[in-house]
């Protein structure tokens, strides 16, 4: 009998109320559980080894947040008023991103994950795309409805020839919309995958790869059975994990 694959799952430090905690949205859990068996991977202040966690993972996904990456982290301006910032998930999951892409493991990015990868790999982030002229605003609906917020608000246009395109995603498709920073320099790295109306880059893929690596701006992991692009995009990473777990 096969192994189930074990799929890490990032996780954001928080304060929460007196208690200093780890936390990630149970949508991620539950969209990391298409692909194989959960695991929550803390943002410990003394980051865990990235190479003891890669022998045990199958696959990563590493997840959105409400929090940016710190601008220290691609030689950005200093933040801007208001900016939340996570220090012990950029130093947990930056390097562990790095070295899960040179091994081959399979990891697939979203949103805050996604800006992580442009990150990680050279890349440079633009903190409030809104403010940018040319620019949609890009932030989700001011409602108390979670079904709202998460409701299609742009189309997004692949790029002919890569990854996506061979996933069987359509040329154009609409997605959800929930961020305010986004890529500015494209790491050399990664090729475009997908562009929103104004230009924005939405999706990437690592080139050379020697596994699968894709990172998306928008929010498949919402009700992934719902949408027949973000099921795509799931069934992709849940084969590449069945494939690396079953090579192990």
């Amino acid at each position: 009998m096969s192994r189930v694959p074990l799929i890490g799952v990032t996780a954001c430090r928080q304060q929460l109320g007196k208690y200093d905690s780890h936390t990630v949205g149970d949508k991620y859990v539950e969209a990391a559980a298409f692909a194989g068996l959960p695991l929550v991977l803390p943002a410990r202040s003394t980051p865990s080894d990235p190479q003891r966690l890669l022998d045990s993972l199958d696959g990563i996904l590493f997840t959105g947040s409400p929090s940016n990456v710190e601008p220290r982290r691609y030689d950005g301006p200093a933040s801007l008023a208001g900016t939340a910032h996570d220090p012990d998930r950029d130093a947990n999951t930056l390097p562990l991103l790095r070295l899960a892409i040179e091994r081959g493991v399979p990891v697939f990015c979203i949103c805050r994950g996604f800006q992580e990868l442009n990150v990680t790999l050279g890349g440079s982030l633009h903190q409030r795309v809104q403010e940018l002229p040319g620019y949609l605003d890009h932030r989700e609906p001011q409602s108390d409805t979670l079904a709202e917020q998460y409701e299609p608000q742009h189309a997004v246009t692949l790029r002919p020839g890569g990854v996506f395109e061979r996933i069987g995603l359509p040329a154009v498709f609409q997605v959800n919309s929930l961020h305010s920073q986004g890529i500015d320099r494209l790491a050399a790295p990664l090729r475009v995958e997908a562009v929103a109306p104004d230009g924005l880059v939405e999706a990437v893929s690592v080139r050379d790869a020697p596994g699968f690596a894709i990172g998306v701006q928008w929010h498949p992991e919402w009700r992934i059975a719902e949408n027949p692009e973000s099921l795509k995009l799931f069934q992709a990473f849940a084969s590449a994990c069945e494939v690396y777990a079953a090579a192990r």
